[in-house]
């Protein structure tokens, strides 16, 4: 099977500037599982991503002013272009970042759920009549774009990830300057191509590619950039640090969707079966290198050994292979230093007692690929339990009691998502209020949805995406209070 697109022209090779395709193509976009060139683009410079906000400030000033059902029928008819094109979009996924074909069509279908659910918010975005405390007066509060909006977005979901910033701050009114991952430039240009096609106006959308050396510059002048009204940012925590303390200057709002530490629990009173399933499901669902993916396995001592048993045999039977196999069923790590990364947790927790039940080594198919891994007597100390590994590894620690597990599942900076299995309704509610975290999974390893809320608290960030919620940080109020009415 061949990954080649039917329509050649959604692999941009340059930046997308007032509804012009600029910039001399200068730096390779690889695929992960062999190093072949799938495309090139542009490497910005901070003098781009000035032009970019210029574009998307002289537009705002029309965008804002269309009816919020124009709005949302052009965010809808960008909808139906990627959903016409989602093959295309799959396999332009599936050679860029690497995960399977059918992942990639998936997060297609994912990343266009937000557009339509996004369209079909913005002409509800009501504001309020507020009784007035004395008479002759009345007063309203307005709900109004914040102006033009930077999107910084990571590369494991290059097209979902973008979706669900872009299309909430075009249903709200603002405009958008987009700055995708270095790894995986082509989805979020291709998507941008199709917003054109489907009619968006010129200056509305625009995106800037960078290498990682000249990302600091292209971020750093929105950073500074007064015109820059909202910074929306998936990715690392310190990071997002960065990102908060260098805006603070022009006071800038922010959604910040940040690193996770995700615990995942196994009660002895657990459906088993199921709380395998649901661990294939969020774990090794892109490689593993998803935020919300389980990060620390706690098991009851009562079920531990049938549990991983079930486990292990589910993970031993994956399918490894590049995108190209219509088979596979996990791919590659994004890069070498992903797969370093894996590599160095592992090889800590072996050295600090844990034992291998699967996998725990590097496959023979280039510097990316890491087998599926399962690890029993995993501690909290280890490295795997202190940092997000971000790869497809199970690391599996005994527990016997309820309130000591809840407190070393909270016992970390980072509150993104938990997951946990029982079958005792009182558990069910006693646990999920006490995990310290935006997410919850109960009895459920698949959690996203463009009609829930997705963010975190503590170090996971803040701002909440998708659902009725998702104008909110795309917006602010404006009180109106009119006098003299007799």
């Amino acid at each position: 099977m061949t990954l080649n697109l039917q329509r050649t022209d959604l692999i941009r090779a340059g930046h997308l500037i007032d509804g012009r395709w600029c910039g001399e193509a200068t730096f390779d976009v690889t695929n992960p599982a062999d190093g072949s060139r799938v495309g090139r683009v542009p490497d910005g410079t901070p003098a781009d991503a000035t032009a970019a906000v210029a574009a998307a400030h002289a537009a705002f000033v029309q965008w804002r002013a269309r009816p919020a059902k124009e709005r949302a029928a052009l965010v809808e008819s960008w909808h139906d272009a990627v959903m016409a094109h989602q093959d295309d979009l799959g396999r332009l996924i599936s050679r860029e970042q690497g995960k399977p074909l059918a992942e990639g069509r998936g997060e297609v279908a994912y990343a266009a759920s937000y557009i339509h659910w996004f369209a079909g918010q913005a002409v509800r975005s009501n504001g309020e009549v507020i009784p007035s405390p004395v008479s002759g007066k009345r007063l309203l509060a307005l709900r109004e774009p914040v102006g033009v909006v930077a999107v910084v977005t990571p590369w494991n979901f290059p097209a979902a990830m973008n979706a669900r910033k872009i299309a909430p701050a075009l249903a709200a009114g603002c405009t958008v300057v987009a700055k995708p991952a270095e790894d995986t430039p082509l989805t979020a240009l291709a998507l941008a191509f199709l917003a054109e096609e489907a009619g968006l106006p010129p200056g509305v959308l625009n995106v800037v590619t960078a290498s990682r050396a000249n990302t600091p510059g292209v971020v750093g002048a929105w950073l500074a950039d007064d015109r820059v009204r909202k910074v929306s940012f998936t990715g690392s925590t310190p990071v997002g640090v960065h990102l908060a303390r260098e805006s603070a200057g022009t006071l800038k709002k922010l959604s910040l969707e940040l690193g996770g530490n995700a615990p995942f629990i196994v009660f002895d009173d657990a459906d088993l079966d199921a709380a395998v399933e649901g661990m294939m499901q969020a774990k090794f669902r892109n490689g593993g290198q998803t935020c919300v993916c389980p990060n620390r396995v706690y098991v009851h001592a009562a079920v531990h050994d049938a549990y991983v048993e079930k486990l292990a045999a589910r993970v031993r039977a994956l399918k490894v292979g590049p995108a190209s196999d219509p088979e596979a069923q996990i791919g590659p790590m994004i890069n070498a230093r992903a797969a370093d990364k894996v590599e160095r947790h592992v090889q800590d927790a072996l050295a600090q007692g844990a034992r291998i039940v699967v996998g725990g080594h590097r496959l023979d198919r280039g510097a990316n690929w890491y087998a599926p891994t399962v690890l029993v007597d995993a501690t909290p100390q280890m490295a795997c339990a202190c940092e997000e590994t971000f790869g497809p590894v199970v690391p599996v620690t005994r527990f016997t009691d309820e309130a000591a597990v809840v407190a070393e599942a909270n016992a970390t900076p980072y509150g993104l998502a938990a997951y946990f299995y029982t079958q005792s309704p009182a558990r069910i509610w006693r646990v999920a209020e006490a995990l310290d975290c935006g997410i919850v999974g109960i009895n459920e390893g698949a959690l996203a949805a463009e009609a829930a809320p997705f963010g975190g608290v503590k170090h996971s960030g803040y701002g909440r995406e998708g659902s009725v919620h998702g104008l909110d940080d795309y917006q602010h109020i404006k009180y109106l209070c009119q006098g003299g009415i007799v």
